[in-house]
């Protein structure tokens, strides 16, 4: 049976209560921390380094799920993993030597992600995936969060889904960008298992349990063909 995963986006947070809010999304349900890395090169945006991973670390039992949006990653990857990433993901748009980088990240004890921007097409980490332990699929152009959701990258997750199950990789498929309680069904639906949400959470109107919640009871919705059938 598939397992759905929920990972709140911290960087959408409010930072000075940090301590308190990690707590809450441990409560809430929250599987992992997904911590999104910036450098102002890759991205247009600046946010965290070891330092700060090292501070969650120190604040949560839960995974820490790394996010490097940054220009060689290779020479920052034993700084995050010695800070207590439980996974560390690059961008293939940002690794000439993606095979290398995978390997590397394995041999740190983390586990191996890539990611896909909007506009790079599957057929760019297709080579690599029996390496990759985690697929991430980007559902706006990363860099900020609150973006809109990007309709045209779930036939993306549906492609990579294919590609997955046709080498019987058991990599989790996650998604980030603009996902929320009306757009996690259509990305469930394609084949994604886990689901990155920073404003869903942090944002709800009821505070950071009840947007978990809603998340959690989006993942247990019924299909839409499903629905018809009954």
């Amino acid at each position: 049976m598939t397992q759905y995963l929920i990972a709140p986006s911290i960087v959408a947070s409010d930072f000075l209560r940090l301590k308190e809010v990690i707590a809450a999304c441990e409560s809430a349900g929250a599987d992992w921390i997904h911590v999104d890395v910036m450098d102002g090169h890759f991205v247009p945006n600046i946010t965290m380094g070891p330092f700060l991973v090292e501070t969650f670390k120190r604040a949560t039992k839960l995974p820490l799920d790394v996010h490097l949006m940054i220009e060689q990653p290779e020479r920052y990857l034993e700084a995050f993993a010695e800070a207590g990433a439980s996974h560390l993901t690059v961008h293939v748009e940002t690794c000439p030597h993606i095979h290398r980088t995978l390997q590397h990240i394995r041999s740190l004890g983390c586990l191996a992600g890539v990611t896909l921007n909007p506009g790079t097409p599957v057929s760019a980490i297709e080579p690599v995936l029996h390496l990759a332990d985690l697929v991430l699929v980007m559902s706006v152009n990363p860099g900020f969060s609150g973006q809109a959701f990007l309709p045209e990258t779930i036939q993306k997750v549906a492609e990579v889904r294919q590609l997955l199950n046709k080498i019987k990789s058991s990599a989790y498929l996650e998604v980030d960008g603009g996902i929320a309680a009306e757009t996690l069904p259509k990305m469930k639906d394609a084949g994604a298992n886990v689901f990155v949400a920073g404003n869903a959470v942090f944002d709800h109107p009821d505070g950071i349990e009840a947007g978990i919640t809603a998340l959690r009871d989006a993942i247990n919705q019924l299909p839409s063909s499903r629905v018809r059938e009954l």
